[in-house]
């Protein structure tokens, strides 16, 4: 068994770890090892479209899965996560969303200091580089992450706005902006066609530097404690295991199902629960692998007529599939460039509430269960509550790190996800049936206008709906009995030990969550050195 030695290991190398990788690296003093469980990389991540072929793909997804359960109509719900350098930001829909300020400004008010958004604004100011009409005070121009809005463009696009506005619901230029209402194009991690994951965007540039070792295809069996201090990891690589030791700090970065899945591993949380897997107990902390939360989102899907040639559906197949080919090769633009939803709304589903509270996204196509397009044409609607109060739970089913995690989503559990989701889905009718969208989008076929009541509704969902991949929580940040890293991301009880990635956010952000958790890799990384 080899072993070495640097001043910082990162488990992790996807949205927040390539962060900390990068920025901890940055100091030559520093010696920097970051781990990756999956490859170095796949050929269809750098094409925009390719989430498409690797949301399935088990070269470069874990394709995890949740627990059978009543909200779901006893269904596994797939939970993608991406197994390569970048994690899920070299998967995923590329879509840029950071969220309303009262996300964090409530992360604050649970007493987390220095999370608040005045806090965080700067952060991300710092980390973007985003190519669009925006204010400055809110934007950034010069940071390592390119985002740009959708390039998309056409009649349907036209439509969709113009039918919200027939409900009441505004354009806006920037919803990452000042304030977050309303519906626009999608701002995306992609720059000139291509996909801007934090494995291109900070571990790329730091790659030459001797101080940093990436290792990928490493897969992190436990962390190496000695008492209350964590001291380093045991890792297997191409069958053989190794330690390395750090002699300031590990942070685990494996996103929310894989660090709280390390913890446990390691001998870190509930002891009853640990111990029924026949893992030591190391330290207590009930939180672990609790407080999951996601967004569950319905897709409800409209028939466009194929005379208007209007959808990818008519566009994408035969010999349109051809020049959707050139027309990327040429200008970054159409199929191949497309994010998961090039526009989508943030709305309010009743009076009175100071900001949205549940958003639609539009995909101007129709999908086989297996990402292929479908032979008719037609548009989806994806909507979803943005602050689900629901939680459940990821905790490890065995002592091997090689077995999944049992992923119980326990959705729609809280009735207010109920309510929003119910009022949303009325709310996406309404768009889709305003004047401007009545020659369009011509027939409902899900769920089907015959199924109105909240219950023939609620049961839809419950058998069709699916996740937008954006688990978060189980190692939530905080001073309550639940919590498992306080407001710096050390881990409670334990010496040189952080966690930094969507795991430690206490609450769901309104809206996708990548963007945050390249947010707490950078506000990690700052902590960590301010601590040297």
């Amino acid at each position: 068994m080899e072993n070495q030695t640097f001043d910082y290991i990162v488990v992790g190398a996807g949205s927040a770890g390539s962060v900390l990788a990068n920025r901890l690296s940055a100091d030559p003093k520093y010696r920097v090892l970051v781990l990756e469980a999956g490859r170095e990389s796949h050929p269809w991540s750098r094409i925009p479209v390719g989430f498409a072929k690797l949301i399935e793909n088990p070269a470069a997804n874990w394709l995890y899965s949740s627990e059978p359960d009543e909200s779901t109509g006893q269904r596994r719900i797939p939970i993608p996560r991406g197994k390569l350098l970048g994690g899920s930001s070299s998967i995923n829909g590329m879509v840029f969303v950071r969220g309303q300020s009262q996300d964090y400004d409530q992360w604050a008010q649970l007493g987390n200091r220095g999370w608040s958004y005045q806090d965080v604004l700067p952060v991300f100011r710092d980390m973007e580089s985003y190519q669009g009409d925006a204010d400055d005070e809110f934007r950034g121009r010069g940071g390592p992450l390119k985002v740009t809005e959708s390039n998309e463009s056409g009649p349907i696009y036209d439509a969709l706005i113009k039918a919200a506005a027939e409900v009441g619901i505004a354009y806006t230029k920037d919803y990452n902006g000042a304030k977050q209402d309303g519906i626009g194009m999608t701002q995306s991690t992609i720059r000139k066609g291509r996909r801007m994951s934090t494995a291109f965007c900070y571990l790329d540039p730091a790659r030459g530097r001797p101080n940093l070792t990436i290792q990928a295809n490493a897969l992190t069996e436990c962390l190496l404690l000695e008492g209350k201090r964590c001291v380093g990891v045991r890792y297997n690589l191409n069958g053989q295991q190794h330690e390395a030791h750090a002699t300031r700090e590990v942070v685990v970065s494996g996103g929310s199902i894989n660090s709280p899945q390390l913890l446990e591993l390691s001998g870190i949380g509930q002891p009853e629960l640990l111990k029924s897997v026949g893992i030591e107990v190391r330290h207590e902390l009930k939180g672990v692998g609790e407080n999951l939360r996601d967004h569950y989102s319905p897709r409800m899907k409209w028939t466009v007529p194929r005379s208007l040639g209007m959808t990818y559906n008519d566009k994408g197949r035969g010999l349109g599939l051809v020049w959707e080919a050139l027309k990327y090769a040429l200008t970054n633009k159409g199929l191949l460039g497309l994010p998961a939803a090039p526009i989508r709304a943030y709305i309010r589903t009743r009076a009175g509430l100071d900001a949205p509270d549940a958003a639609i996204s539009w995909v101007p196509f129709l999908a086989d269960t297996n990402f292929k397009l479908a032979k008719n044409s037609g548009v989806t609607a994806i909507m979803n509550i943005l602050r689900s109060e629901s939680t459940g739970s990821i905790h490890v089913s065995s002592k091997s790190p090689l077995t999944q995690p049992a992923v119980r989503f326990n959705f729609m559990s809280a009735q207010l996800d109920r309510d929003v989701t119910l009022e949303a889905m009325r709310i996406t009718r309404r768009i889709m049936t305003a004047p401007s969208m009545r020659d369009i989008a011509t027939d409902e076929i899900a769920p089907g206008v015959n199924i109105q009541s909240d219950d023939e509704l609620l049961d839809w969902v419950k058998r069709n709906a699916e996740t937008t991949y954006h688990p978060v929580g189980t190692c939530k940040m905080g001073s309550d009995p639940m919590a498992v890293v306080d407001d710096q991301l050390r881990v409670h009880g334990m010496e040189a030990l952080r966690v930094a990635d969507a795991s430690i956010m206490p609450t769901l952000t309104s809206g996708n969550t990548n963007a945050p958790s390249i947010m707490i890799g950078e506000k990690a990384s700052r902590m960590m050195l301010a601590a040297a």
